[in-house]
């Protein structure tokens, strides 16, 4: 999936617990956003891990928001090791990769352009999420 190349785009990154609310998702998400100045209308997409891809909760979020979700996996999360703040190996040990938030972010943002972390890692008791940033391809 192509994002807008016009301005910067912004990715959120999401892992959660099975069965997660998309209320718990969009907390972490408003809380986090907030605390850098951005808003939920700033955001261009979700991404997470393939194994979430029936994650109700996510994907009540993704409609809920009217984003587009994207899902990425192990193999290609572990690709964008080298740029996580924060390597997970309890998420290694269930998933493969060392840190879904922020390498599903960098993924998809990486698809728009030059991708780096903009919010690294946060953490609730059932979420994780990261941002992204894509700078336009000139």
């Amino acid at each position: 999936m192509l994002l807008d190349n016009k301005r910067p785009t912004l990715v959120v990154g999401l892992g959660c617990q099975r069965d997660c609310s998309a209320g718990a998702l969009l907390e972490l998400i408003e809380r986090s956003l907030e605390s850098h100045n951005l808003r939920l209308k700033d955001i261009s997409a979700l991404a997470s891990i393939d194994l979430k891809s029936r994650e109700p909760g996510l994907l009540e979020l993704a409609n809920q928001l009217d984003l587009p979700l994207s899902f990425f996996n192990a193999e290609q999360l572990a690709a964008y090791e080298p740029q996580l703040s924060h390597r997970s190996q309890i998420a290694y040990d269930h998933t493969g990769c060392y840190g879904i938030a922020e390498s599903s972010a960098l993924a998809l943002a990486s698809q728009s352009g030059t991708a780096e972390l903009l919010i690294p890692r946060q953490k609730s008791s059932q979420v994780t999420f990261a941002l992204a940033i894509a700078r336009p391809i000139r």
